[in-house]
């Protein structure tokens, strides 16, 4: 009997179950032939490159690490040097007898550095190139001329070793009717502007130079900057120096890590003895040149300035022989405005580089008999590349008495705080003398660029400067050899508000009358009105007293 629902159902299939669901056997096989053939090219060519490169390799590892490798550190704070590394020592026995007196045969080994580079504007309208004398080692390369490119390139590469110093207003305006900023160069580590130009030119050095070492024959600024970066570079710095230089300048190049050599009595006697040590240790002989790279590095300051005092109308630097920061900041100056005015300012008793710039070549047969006191704008002109730019980029070059550049010293050490030598104020000291009346009402920096004064030429100084500025004097009068009389001077001085320094009897040596005594004083005031009126009331009550002029 047939059902009513009809025939029965199929049962469904679980569909659950999942069946077998590998890939064709074909596409494994090709996929697999495509990762061999891949693997096998990517090892020759690492095979490749490892065969190419092997000298490479091992003279990279042998080879001091970058700069900013040196210098920067993303997890430690930033400072100039080495993090954690401590150079190599410097091994003595390198030098060979370098206590024998000889003067050098034939020329000095040296290395000259040329830097080409194509589609950049040169700076060519500086005067045509004046030859330089060849008795002196030179760095700088055939091509004379820096571009702004290559002072760009050198303040990139030169970020992490040197301080970006600040360009501060300074409470001088208001005395001299002009916005005054101060470039602070002398906070750099070893005083100077010096290094930025020294800094550059060592890690531009080739590897090989960098591992033999390098030589100084000073105790400039120069030589400063070099005993400290070279030491940081793990680079072996050695400096000779005369035996009349300062202890306390010997000391501190060698705490800055360089060996320090004493040697002959004068400076020539020193340059000759570092030329044969370069000569027979294949080190590189350093001075202060004007080599495109150490004016690149000099020239570094002119782009701060520009950056850090916004609508400029002028910026005053030191000049003198050395003028390499000048003319280095000039080049970038006149590229970034040219409206800008660049001016230097040099010793009226030295004024090297306004003769050169008459004549047209380098004057280097003048001396300076306070090289002491001036530093290193007494040197020599030293090569034709700064002339040229001098010549051509800077506007005005103006020369200052000695007694405006201790003015200039007192002004910053009372205003400013700042501790600098005759290099570093010489820049305000053309503020102080009037002579740039042009710049009243503008806005002016100027570059403080040196703080290593001495401590026995800071007191002379500071003390003749409170002379020159009326802010001390000396006066002699007789009075009579009794009680009061004494007292009654005394009570006028107080009276005026004159600070006495100083007060002296003299009872022998007197060519007036019997019992009289000769009284000198030394007192201090305020200021040039404050003297007169002093003076005005001493010679009412006392007519015969006598003041020493300064």
């Amino acid at each position: 009997m047939v059902s009513p629902r009809g025939p029965p159902r199929a049962r469904p299939t679980d569909m659950t179950t999942p069946g077998p669901l590998l890939p064709p056997y074909g596409v494994v096989v090709g996929v697999l032939l495509h990762l061999v053939v891949y693997l096998v090219a990517v090892l020759y060519s690492y095979a490749e490159q490892l065969f190419l490169k092997k000298d490479d390799n091992k003279i990279k590892k042998q080879d001091a690490p970058a700069l900013c490798d040196l210098h920067c550190c993303k997890d430690e704070p930033i400072r100039n040097g080495l993090i954690g590394q401590k150079p190599p020592s410097i091994n003595p026995e390198r030098l060979k007898d370098f206590g024998e007196e000889d003067y050098l045969n034939g020329d000095v080994k040296t290395w000259e550095m040329k830097i080409v580079s194509r589609n950049e504007e040169l700076l060519r309208d500086a005067l045509s190139r004046i030859p330089q004398s060849s008795s002196r080692t030179s760095l700088s390369s055939s091509n004379k001329l820096i571009r702004f490119e290559d002072i760009s390139a050198a303040a990139f590469k030169i970020q992490c070793g040197v301080q970006k110093t600040p360009c501060m207003y300074s409470r001088l305006s208001k005395q001299y009717g002009m916005d005054i900023y101060l470039k602070k160069e002398f906070l750099q580590y070893t005083g100077s502007v010096k290094e930025r130009g020294v800094l550059y030119l060592l890690t531009s050095l080739p590897q090989d130079q960098q591992r033999k070492g390098v030589i100084v024959a000073s105790d400039s600024n120069f030589s400063m900057a070099v005993a400290y970066h070279a030491s940081e570079l793990r680079i072996p710095v050695f400096v000779i120096m005369s035996t009349s230089t300062s202890p306390a300048r010997v000391k501190m190049c060698r705490e800055y890590g360089a060996m320090v050599i004493s040697y002959g009595t004068t400076a020539k006697d020193s340059q000759t003895h570092a030329r044969r040590l370069a000569q027979e240790n294949a080190y590189l002989y350093l001075e202060e040149e004007d080599s495109a790279v150490y004016l690149s590095g000099l020239g570094t300051v002119g782009l701060e300035v520009y950056e850090q005092v916004p609508k400029l109308d002028a910026v005053i630097f030191p000049a003198g022989g050395h003028c390499g920061l000048l003319a280095g900041s000039a080049a970038a100056l006149k590229h970034l405005n040219p409206r800008i005015s660049v001016i230097g300012v040099e010793p009226e008793s030295f004024p090297v580089l306004q003769q050169s710039l008459k004549a047209g070549h380098p004057i280097e047969d003048q001396a300076c008999s306070n090289h002491h006191f001036y530093g290193d704008v007494s040197g020599l002109c030293f090569g034709s590349n700064s002339l040229q730019l001098t010549g051509k980029l800077v506007d005005k070059v103006v020369a200052v008495r000695e007694e405006d550049i201790l003015i200039s010293m007192l002004r910053l050490l009372e205003y400013e705080r700042a501790t600098v030598d005759a290099e570093g104020a010489i820049g305000l000291a053309a503020l102080v003398a009037g002579k740039l009346p042009e710049l009243k009402g503008k806005r002016v920096a100027i570059v403080i660029c040196s703080g290593n004064l001495e401590l026995h030429l800071l007191q002379q100084c500071i003390a003749r400067a409170l002379t020159l500025d009326n802010r001390v004097c000396r006066f002699s009068l007789v009075l009579s050899d009794s009680p009061g009389d004494i007292s009654k001077l005394l009570e006028i001085l107080a009276r005026e508000e004159a600070r006495v320094l100083d007060i002296k009897q003299e009872h022998t040596f007197v060519t007036s009358e019997l019992f009289t005594v000769e009284v000198t004083c030394t007192v201090e005031t305020r200021d040039k009105i404050h003297t007169a009126q002093l003076r005005n009331a001493l010679l009412e009550r006392y007519p015969t007293a006598t003041w020493t002029e300064r």
